[in-house]
């Protein structure tokens, strides 16, 4: 499976975004999809992640309320729907996929990260 995530872009704080990660592969669908982010000096962290199906999901306490992760498998997409942004949410954000769900960060198959930036 190969992963593209876009949608990255310049926000001020309290605007939103949507981030899409697209797949290849006619499998997708089998897929647990979860989003991450790394900001500069830190660790990658798990923002959300869903099911195969889309009826499991998952979000970092950082983020519960204000982002949500959907798919559309008929199009080989996760998107990641941002909300209320912070600048603490500033980072690259990837996607990955692995072929069951988890809340972890273990994933078999990364894209290539998107930049969200937040000004204040």
């Amino acid at each position: 499976v190969q992963l593209q995530a876009s949608g990255g872009g310049l926000v001020q704080a309290g605007g939103s975004l949507r981030l899409s990660c697209t797949a290849s592969g006619r499998t997708f669908s089998s897929y647990g999809v979860g989003w991450f982010r790394q900001a500069p000096g830190k660790e990658r962290e798990v923002v959300g992640t869903i099911s195969s199906s889309g009826t499991t999901t998952y979000y970092a306490d950082s983020v519960k309320g204000r982002f949500t992760i959907s798919r559309d498998n008929a199009k080989n997409t996760v998107y990641l729907q941002m909300g209320s942004l912070k600048p603490e949410d500033t980072a690259v954000y990837y996607c990955a996929a692995r072929s069951t769900w988890s809340t972890g960060v273990t994933y078999d198959y990364w894209g290539h990260g998107t930049l969200v930036t937040v000004s204040s």
